[in-house]
């Protein structure tokens, strides 16, 4: 007996473009798609586990808002955004 993963995969992936389309064609407006990593009750869910981790670990954790969100730096700046203390 052979798998039906592929097939079922394939009808799928189809499903969601032809889903795509009928949207498209129906609201005369041009694809655009969609923004799966820059979300923010997902990234704020991510924060709050990972600080739920480290705090199981015996780390106190204070944050604060980073005023340059977004943007990523490779030199630590004098106003880290998280201190571990």
């Amino acid at each position: 007996m052979g798998r039906r993963g592929k097939k079922k995969a394939l009808v799928a992936v189809g499903h969601k473009i032809i889903i795509a389309a009928y949207h498209v064609i129906k609201d005369k407006e041009p694809y655009k798609e969609p923004e799966l990593h820059n979300n923010p009750r997902k990234k704020k869910k991510q924060i709050n586990n990972y600080l739920n981790r480290l705090k199981e670990l015996g780390f106190d954790v204070s944050i604060k808002q980073n005023q340059f969100e977004g943007r990523f730096f490779t030199e630590q700046s004098e106003s880290s955004s998280m201190k571990l203390t």
